[in-house]
């Protein structure tokens, strides 16, 4: 992976904070940022979804640290953040079901933990921008399609209040205290150490590890519901361009996605094909606070990022199973 390289400044020069870089996108963040020379690689996590296994292979690295901290406490952020230039805030409690589970839990990591990274950036004499993972949750009961930064409905479910939170938090921030933030509202992410087990994993690991077993998935719906899956490597070239992206980028808000949808049904045929087998699906109730179709517009993220995404759907698929299998 990362054999294209998304940047033009020397990453010796600075570093780099990612909390929640033992997890699934954060840990591909950290693999980049390390395979091409960056002075300084630090992660906070505090292990609670992530896992150390997905940063075993940096241990040995002498640009590479590990804090095991929460962002739920302050002095803990401030700490992380000492002599650091760039931040991406990685760490949440992602998924819709979990957060309508345990609202209270995901408020506090998410809103709360985010206020507290908001603050510590403040204070920090070194950082010089915060990239923040948002979400494309945060479009809600909006229908139009594709969907446009401006255009935004309302939440569908505590998951999306959370992170439509973070957006107003940075945008105050920016205005009050001329904080550097961007946001990066993700659409359906997927790749290589996106974990299949527990019980709020994403539905493409999920599918990935019906086919290893031989078991038939279970799609929530009639499966006719459409998502922007986007392969991690799109998601991590939009971080690193967002970090060096000019001052017209900050305090915006960017769609990180393909820009391209599929139904779930047409996702499992497409990833029986890849595999070569030929399992049939059952299907459940639809979940509450789901969206039925999302369909991201990235024309913003092109124009002031240099935004490209190089892998659809159909390539990312292909490469993950490879790893996955």
């Amino acid at each position: 992976m990362y054999t294209t390289k998304y940047h033009n400044t020397d990453l010796s020069k600075y570093a780099f904070l990612i909390t929640g870089g033992a997890g699934f996108i954060g840990s591909n963040l950290v693999s980049y940022l390390l395979k091409y020379g960056a002075g300084k690689v630090r992660v906070l996590d505090n292990l609670a979804t992530g896992f150390k296994a997905n940063l075993e292979e940096f241990k040995n690295n002498d640009a590479f640290e590990f804090i095991e901290g929460d962002i739920r406490d302050p002095e803990t952020c401030k700490k992380a953040m000492k002599g650091i230039d760039y931040v991406s805030h990685q760490a949440a409690l992602g998924s819709v079901p979990r957060s309508i589970n345990d609202p209270v839990t995901s408020n506090a990591v998410n809103v709360s933990g985010f206020l507290n990274m908001l603050v510590a950036q403040n204070d920090s004499p070194t950082v010089k921008k915060m990239v923040y993972a948002a979400s494309s949750s945060t479009y809600g009961d909006s229908k139009s399609l594709p969907k446009v930064e401006q255009h935004i409905g309302k939440p569908l479910s505590p998951y999306a209040v959370t992170k439509l939170v973070n957006e107003l938090y940075a945008d105050v921030f920016y205005k009050t205290y001329g904080t550097p933030t961007i946001g990066l509202r993700y659409f359906n992410v997927f790749g290589p150490k996106q974990s299949p087990t527990g019980a709020y994993a994403a539905v493409i690991p999920l599918f990935m590890q019906a086919l290893k077993d031989e078991k038939s998935p279970t799609i929530n719906g009639d499966g006719e519901q459409t998502r922007d899956f986007t392969y991690v490597e799109n998601a991590v070239q939009a971080n690193i361009k967002a970090f060096f992206a000019s001052e017209a980028a900050n305090n915006e808000v960017f769609n990180v996605a393909y820009g391209e949808r599929i139904s779930l049904n047409e996702l499992w045929d497409s990833l029986k094909q890849t595999s070569g087998k030929d399992i049939e699906a059952v299907y459940g109730p639809p979940r509450k606070g789901d969206v039925r179709d999302s369909l991201a517009n990235i024309d913003k993220a092109r124009a002031l990022l240099g935004y490209n995404p190089l892998f659809s759907v159909q390539d990312g698929m292909k490469l993950t199973w490879e790893r996955f299998k």
